[in-house]
C-alpha cells in the first residue's frame, strides 16, 4: 500500500479541524489561502505581508501547520510576502496523493514555487521543518536565496535516546498531563495557549508518512552551497547545540552560526524577537541587490 498520509478516522479529522479555525482566529494579520497541485497532491499554502523583496517560504515544526508562525508573522512580514506551506504528508489541510520522502522533497518544492509562481526565495525551517529544508536545499537549490534552520534535531548530531523515549512513552498514552509536561520538558520557558495546545493534541490524530530525521553526512552538507544560517539553543534537550553549530560550519562553504545562552529547542517561542531578527538580518544581507535598492 501506498504512503499516504492521513487522519486516524473522521472524528480525528473533524477535532483536527475544529482546532485548526480556532487557531486562525488568533492571526495577528490577514493572510490569504491556495491550493498548490504538486506531483504529491496538493500543498495548501498561507500568504502573509506584500513587499518588493525576495519572498520568505516557512517550513514549520513537528504537529505544526502554517498557523504555527502567528507569533511571528507580523514581524516576518512587515516588508516582504511571506509564504507557509503545509508540508504533505503531515498534519494540515495539504492532501498528499502519491508518497514522499526527502529523496522527493527538492521536486515538491520546485513545483510549490511554479505554482505561486516565485522564482526565489529565502527558506526558513524550524524543528523539523529544519531537516526538510536542509534536505532540499542539499545538492543544490538553484532559486534559494538563502536557507535558515532552526533547531533542525537529528540532522546534525544526534537526537539524544531519552528524547525519543519520552516522545514514545507520551505518544502511546497522550494525557493532556502528559502533553505538557512533555512540551515543558522540551521546550522550558514556552506556555502554549489554549487553541496552540488543542492544535498539538489535535495532530496526534494523523498517521504521518514523511519519515524522520537523519544525521546528514559530512558530505552531504558540502553540498548545501547556498549561505545558510544556523540557529540553536545552547540548553536544547534535542541535540547537542555545539556539535550542530560546529558541523554547519566546518562543512557548509557560507555559514553562520549563533547559540543562544539559556535558550532550548523552542527558542521560536521562547525569545521570538531575538531569532526573527537574526533571520530578518540575515536574509537582508544576502537580498540580490536590485531588491535592495528601496532600502
Amino acid at each position: 500500500m501506498a504512503k499516504i498520509g492521513r487522519f486516524k478516522n473522521d472524528k480525528a479529522r473533524e477535532e483536527y479541524l475544529r482546532a485548526y479555525r480556532e487557531l486562525e482566529k488568533s492571526q495577528p494579520i490577514p493572510s490569504t489561502t491556495v491550493d498548490v497541485p504538486t506531483t504529491f497532491g496538493t500543498t495548501r499554502v498561507r500568504t502573509f505581508g506584500r513587499g518588493d523583496g525576495v519572498p520568505l517560504v516557512l517550513l514549520h515544526s513537528l504537529g505544526g501547520n502554517s498557523l504555527s508562525w502567528n507569533h511571528v508573522i507580523e514581524d516576518l512580514a512587515r516588508d516582504r510576502v511571506v509564504h507557509a506551506p503545509e508540508f504533505l504528508g503531515t498534519p494540515g489541510l495539504s492532501v498528499q496523493t502519491a508518497p514522499i520522502d526527502e529523496t522527493r522533497f527538492g521536486a515538491w518544492f520546485t513545483e510549490l514555487l511554479d505554482g505561486l509562481g516565485v522564482d526565489r526565495v529565502h527558506l526558513v525551517g524550524y524543528s523539523q521543518g529544519g531537516w526538510e529544508a536542509m534536505a532540499i536545499a542539499a545538492g543544490g537549490a538553484p532559486r534559494l536565496a538563502s536557507l535558515t534552520v532552526i533547531e533542525p534535531g537529528g540532522t546534525l548530531a544526534k537526537i539524544r535516546w531519552g528524547v525519543l523515549w519520552k516522545m514514545i512513552t507520551v505518544g502511546a498514552r497522550p494525557t493532556d498531563k502528559n502533553l505538557r509536561k512533555l512540551n515543558a520538558w522540551m521546550n522550558p520557558g514556552v506556555t502554549l495557549s489554549d487553541a496552540e495546545f488543542a492544535g498539538v493534541k489535535a495532530a496526534l490524530g494523523y498517521i504521518p508518512t514523511i519519515g524522520y530525521p537523519r544525521l546528514f553526512t559530512d558530505e552531504r552538507l558540502a553540498t548545501i552551497s547556498v549561505p545558510t544560517l544556523g540557529l540553536f539553543g545552547s540548553e536544547s534537550i534535542a541535540a547537542d547545540a555545539t556539535i550542530a553549530a560546529g558541523r554547519l560550519r566546518d562543512n557548509v562553504p557560507t555559514c553562520e552560526t549563533e547559540i543562544y545562552p539559556g535558550a532550548g529547542h523552542g527558542i521560536f517561542h521562547q525569545i521570538p524577537k531575538q531569532v526573527t531578527a537574526s533571520i530578518l538580518d540575515f536574509t537582508r544581507r544576502y537580498e540580490p541587490t536590485e531588491a535592495r535598492r528601496g532600502e
